[in-house]
C-alpha cells in the first residue's frame, strides 16, 4: 500500500502480499519487549491463519486466536 492508496474498508490479512479479508485475529506479545497484559494483533485470512499462528507460536509470542467478531482489539 502506498500513500496514494485508499485505506481498505474491510480489514485485510497481515500476511505479506495478501489482500484477502481477515477472518481471524491473532493476539500476541513479545514478553521481552511488552508488559504481560499488552496485546498486539495480526489479522489473518483462512489461508494464512495457520502459517501466521505457527510463526508466532514458534517464538512463544502467540497468546490467543479469535474470530474477528470476537476480537476485543478490533471492536469500534
Amino acid at each position: 500500500m502506498t500513500d496514494s492508496d485508499p485505506l481498505p474498508t474491510t480489514p485485510v490479512c497481515s500476511a505479506r502480499g495478501c489482500r484477502a479479508p481477515a477472518i481471524w485475529a491473532l493476539r500476541w506479545n513479545n514478553p521481552r519487549l511488552h508488559a504481560p497484559e499488552r496485546r498486539k494483533t495480526w489479522l489473518a485470512c483462512t489461508e494464512h491463519r495457520q502459517s501466521l499462528g505457527d510463526f508466532l507460536d514458534a517464538r512463544g509470542f502467540l497468546r490467543e486466536v479469535a474470530s474477528m467478531d470476537r476480537s476485543p482489539t478490533l471492536d469500534p
